[in-house]
């Protein structure tokens, strides 16, 4: 029954897809899409957080907030244990870093992301956030909304433009849908994911991030994720303050993305021994929410709290059920103490095994250090009053600005986040002082400093996109006549007669690469038969110009031949084996037909 269901279904998509060719265009049929996109974004963004807060509230409904509680001992690791082996036995592929998935999808598999990655990483981050790991929701969200854009693409086998609009439909969908923020899903799509918004890509992401947005309103209703009461009006007296918010929250973004680096670096070591990771990482996760149970999960009750609190009683409930309890006098303390910790549970968190994202991290850190910030300035009596609800949200859009290098989606987001439209001035301020700051340090996200540092990150500097989109292995002629150092110049000329191009490679018993034999440096000699047995391959071959590696980036070749000006270059893999050659003149002409698709409207 299985197999004859399979059967009717491949028979039913050609029918489909000939029907829909006759009557449907590309642009109307793409315009469907982002509508499903945008749905299916909204029902995985719900069924997530609403598998979060079950688990959540069964774990801590008895917890007492005048006590510590043990067992922020041990749900934590048991989160990251029971992911771990969801991952491990059930997903059998790696679901981390899912916005640096995205980026490497579009820059190097087409847009192709796997089918699991349409629900795996909600199952995975779920339980990982439910359980208290101390990371967020948003990069699974998105990579699931990505995923589920990519694989309608593949299922209707779309090309490679609209499959890669259709990725950046589901990423802005997701973050639409978990923020109710169209805009922000709009903007994040320019400025994270590199897709360049033209009138052709512009309504079908609109349509996915409007769409996703009227779901998650029928699903949650319209409440805000955050709930934010502006404390007066903004002042010109206080751009001073905003700006120096930006420059820390910049600095807080550069502590996090390389601190960030460093404790992946750590875990990195043990990537075959998957216990000793999860033991490192829930001992210090477990450690860090028993003394600062704001780290459990998402926080963004804890942020709650900053963005709400009129009294010194509401902004002393963070001390709740944590050794600080009672102790208001160490508010300040124990705020500073989470902002710098923040980043040693989340990398706990992914490193021991867990799954979730740094987005709700860099908004967490954002509103704890926009708060200190405010606090420590009134103390001090720096200038004017500046009130440290507004300062908490302005934190947030200072480190988000940094940490993912999108000085806009930080001022869309939040002002459509916490209904902030009245500080617009001021989030523009911060965001962009907060940017100014960390590209002093850090020259890109935390999502793409990965990819950068193989060459492999798409950017809005089109030359440099088209040679990232650019496949090495595509463009390689394995079709070459090998011949041996041994071999005489008699036997030469008869393979030169036989092949295609001037250029021979040489190699040994092995396939490695020793030299090559060029036509045009022997033609002295060739027509000379009294010289056919006095010479060999040997004593003719010469070193090629350059010699290309498999993983080059396209950048690194073009370069090659340039400095070369060679018609022919080989290329070796890691072992120096040949795997073939590229011509230069089929590097040029993919390239300018890839600029022609890439500017099409």
């Amino acid at each position: 029954m299985k197999n004859q269901g399979l059967g009717q279904y491949k028979q039913v998509l050609p029918r489909f897809q000939k029907w829909r060719e006759e009557h449907i265009s590309d642009r109307q049929f793409t315009l469907l899409l982002s509508f499903f996109v945008g749905f299916f974004a909204a029902v995985a963004a719900f069924v997530l957080h609403w598998i979060i807060r079950q688990i959540e509230h069964l774990l801590t409904a008895g917890f007492r907030i005048e006590s510590i509680n043990w067992l922020y001992f041990v749900w934590p690791v048991v989160g990251i244990f029971i992911t771990m082996l969801f991952v491990r036995y059930v997903v059998k592929d790696n679901i981390s870093h899912g916005i640096t998935r995205i980026l490497y999808a579009i820059s190097e598999k087409e847009s192709q992301l796997k089918r699991h990655n349409c629900w795996t990483s909600v199952i995975a981050s779920a339980i990982t956030i439910g359980f208290g790991g101390s990371v967020g929701a948003e990069a699974p969200i998105v990579l699931t909304g990505s995923a589920i854009g990519s694989n309608l693409g593949q299922l209707f086998k779309l090309d490679r433009q609209k499959m890669m609009l259709l990725v950046g439909c589901g990423a802005s969908a997701a973050i639409a849908a978990v923020f109710n923020a169209p805009i922000a899903g709009l903007v994040f799509t320019l400025e994270v994911l590199m897709i360049d918004l033209t009138m052709a890509s512009l309504l079908p992401i609109l349509i996915s991030c409007v769409t996703a947005v009227c779901f998650s309103y029928i699903f949650s209703g319209g409440d805000m994720l955050f709930n934010f009461h502006l404390e007066g009006s903004w002042e010109l007296g206080r751009v001073p303050a905003y700006i120096l918010l930006g420059i820390f929250g910049g600095l807080l973004s550069w502590y996090f993305i390389r601190m960030m680096t460093a404790c992946e670096g750590v875990f990195s070591r043990f990537k075959d021994r998957p216990y000793v990771k999860l033991i490192m990482g829930g001992i210090v996760l477990s450690t860090l929410i028993f003394l600062f149970p704001s780290l459990y999960g998402e926080g963004y009750g804890s942020i709650n709290i900053l963005l709400n609190g009129n009294t010194e009683d509401d902004w002393n409930s963070l001390l709740n059920n944590s050794l600080f309890y009672g102790r208001d006098n160490m508010l300040i303390v124990y705020i500073s103490l989470v902002v710098l910790t923040k980043v040693f549970a989340t990398s706990a968190t992914n490193g021991g095994g867990g799954c979730g994202g740094t987005f709700a991290p860099s908004l967490f850190i954002g509103a704890f250090g926009g708060f200190l910030f405010a606090r420590l300035w009134n103390i001090h009596q720096i200038g004017v009053y500046i009130p440290e609800k507004n300062f908490t949200m302005l934190g947030m859009t200072a480190v988000m600005a940094g940490v993912m290098h999108a000085p806009l989606t930080g001022i869309f987001l939040i002002a459509e986040l916490t209904g902030g439209y009245q500080m617009f001035i001021p989030l523009m301020i911060v965001s962009i002082s907060a940017y100014l700051t960390i590209i002093l340090f850090e020259p890109h996200s935390i999502y793409g400093m990965r990819l950068a540092r193989e060459g492999k990150l798409i950017t809005h500097h089109t030359d440099h996109s088209i040679l990232t989109l650019m496949s090495l292995k595509s463009i390689i002629d394995h079709n070459y006549m090998a011949v041996k150092t041994d071999m005489k110049l008699s036997a030469l000329v008869h393979a030169l007669s036989r092949s295609e191009t001037n250029v021979l490679p040489v190699l040994d018993d092995a396939g490695k690469l020793l030299g090559e034999i060029d036509l045009g440096k022997l033609r002295h000699i060739v027509f000379r038969t009294e010289l056919y047995h006095h010479f060999t391959v040997g004593q003719l071959m010469s070193e090629p110009p350059a010699v290309l590696g498999e993983n080059d980036p396209m950048e690194d070749v073009m370069a090659q031949f340039d400095r070369t000006n060679a018609l022919t270059l080989p290329v070796v893999d890691t072992s120096g084996l040949l795997i073939g050659y590229i011509s230069r003149s089929h590097l040029y002409n993919t390239y300018r037909q890839l600029v022609a698709d890439f500017s099409a409207e």
